[in-house]
């Protein structure tokens, strides 16, 4: 299931509400993101021998940190409200980290890979979708695009798909996302 760009909607303020729902769902996927790294650190930094996973984590999740900051700071410039599910998405990020990490270092890759599959398309789509209405916007969706590719391909080098169940383990995780970001559009 891949995302296609929405075309422009009609009538007044259609594309300040396009670019609210943007916003939210970038801020929330961020969020998330934030605390899926925190979740698996909590679990991996409790094991013995876990340092260097563990630092690869704090690295990933201070750049999560970092698109986070530049979404808190545009839904403030744009006035758009952070979406209701905030609070869910946190816990449930922080759940689907620790969970993964429970089930080892490959499960967690594997949880980035998925997570970062499905955010590399829904920020092409957002980037196709705004690149001549609002090049700068696209240009930094672009790098944060391209962020999240590199975490998808350490992922992978570090051996996410040979994890035990992969294909069912990237299909709900990735299931999850997909239904997290249509719900974060709209509320």
């Amino acid at each position: 299931m891949t995302e296609k760009p929405i075309p422009p909607r009609p009538g007044r303020g259609a594309a300040k509400a396009r670019l609210a729902e943007m916003l939210r769902v970038d801020h929330a996927g961020e969020l998330a993101a934030v605390h899926i790294y925190r979740g698996q650190q909590a679990v991996l930094g409790a094991a013995p021998g876990k340092e260097h996973i563990v630092g690869q984590l704090a690295e990933m999740e201070g750049q999560e940190a970092v698109h986070l900051a530049r979404f808190d700071s545009l839904l403030s410039s744009h006035q758009v409200r952070p979406t209701l599910m905030a609070p869910l998405w946190r816990l449930a990020g922080f759940a689907l980290g620790a969970g993964t990490a429970l089930l080892g270092e490959k499960a967690a890759h594997a949880c980035t890979v998925a997570v970062e599959s499905v955010i590399e398309k829904h920020y092409a789509a957002q980037i196709a979708e705004i690149s001549s209405s609002d090049p700068d916007l696209a240009a930094e969706l672009s790098q944060f695009r391209d962020e999240e590719l590199s975490h998808k391909d350490h992922a992978m080098a570090e051996g996410a798909t040979s994890t035990p169940g992969y294909p069912l383990l990237a299909a709900v995780i990735k299931a999850g996302c997909l239904t997290a970001i249509k719900i974060s559009e709209k509320l």
